[in-house]
């Protein structure tokens, strides 16, 4: 597969702005006085959808041709791919089925079901997941959109980087959450691409750590069960999203669930925003020293909002 490239994601860009919104950057001089750091928050979290995953979604949606569309779309995922690509579909007239662990969080399954997406359930593993989904083009003759090992999902997800160094061009450093890769390898190329020497990093939680120990070791290491609040951010780590962070990502820092629900936390009652725990993982992993910004300018892209009140704060 060809090399994705800035120009890629400026397409994304062109093709996507009429459909998502083109979220605020939100700053907080509090946050700025406790981080040592100028930062500046990308807030995705108040997206379409609830999320970045509708970038990639309308992205890949609308750059089928007419006989593939025709096909209808499959994918899976544990919530916010799920309910971002039934809603791409059901803006270009077409069906979505979607598999999703039995485990998802019940807004998430809710939220597929509003935008008119067809769910079929499996158990809560990676290959259970992968194996329906493809059973469910084998039988349907759907057109497989990947929730991040894809070149038009990655190129979609840029599109926030992209918007994020328009807005604030002077940045050192951009920080977003890592689980299979999309967002973070779309950020990469977006963030290079504009500005070689900014420092691209991740944060990742401590209970599904593949990313960060698979740039460490230099191939792919899975998790045998991962485990977090942070649940969107539980899949494997892509070959096509690694290559890209093996190319272009500087660091991926762990954090605990601990960490995760202060850093939740604190957004919410210091700027007054709702995000939901994967949402928050970028910013715990700075709030915890893991990168060090003192005195820098730091993007940081809040990727989600779907907050489950009852099941993530009790």
């Amino acid at each position: 597969m060809a090399e994705i490239l800035l120009q890629h994601v400026r397409e994304a860009h062109a093709r996507i702005r009429g459909c998502v919104h083109r979220t605020p950057v939100l700053t907080s001089r509090r946050l700025d006085e406790i981080s040592g750091a100028h930062l500046f928050f990308k807030c995705e979290n108040f997206q379409k959808t609830g999320a970045f995953k509708a970038r990639g979604a309308a992205n890949a949606v609308l750059s089928l041709g007419d006989d593939e569309a025709a096909r209808g779309v499959a994918t899976h995922s544990s919530g916010n791919h799920a309910a971002a690509l039934s809603w791409a579909a059901g803006m270009r007239g077409i069906g979505a089925t979607v598999v999703m662990p039995r485990t998802a969080s019940p807004v998430k399954i809710a939220s597929v079901e509003r935008y008119g997406g067809k769910i079929v359930f499996c158990e809560p593993t990676h290959r259970a997941r992968e194996e329906a989904a493809d059973k469910v083009v084998r039988e349907t003759g759907a057109v497989l959109v990947h929730p991040y090992n894809d070149a038009r999902i990655i190129a979609g997800a840029g599109t926030a980087a992209l918007e994020l160094l328009e807005d604030v061009p002077d940045l050192d450093m951009v920080i977003c959450p890592v689980g299979g890769g999309g967002l973070l390898s779309g950020t990469a190329i977006a963030a290079k691409g504009l500005r070689p020497a900014i420092r691209v990093l991740a944060g990742e939680p401590k209970g599904a750590a593949d990313a960060s120990a698979s740039l460490k070791a230099g191939v792919r290491q899975p998790v045998e069960k991962p485990s977090s609040v942070a649940d969107g951010l539980l899949a494997f780590v892509g070959d096509l999203t690694f290559a890209v962070i093996q190319r272009h990502v500087d660091a991926i820092g762990t954090v605990p669930d601990a960490a995760i629900m202060a850093a939740l936390r604190r957004l919410f009652e210091v700027m007054k925003i709702a995000v939901e725990p994967s949402g928050a993982v970028a910013y715990a992993a700075l709030a915890e020293g893991r990168f060090d910004a003192a005195g820098r300018r730091v993007g940081i892209i809040l990727s989600g909002g779907n907050l489950d009140l009852e099941r993530t704060l009790g």
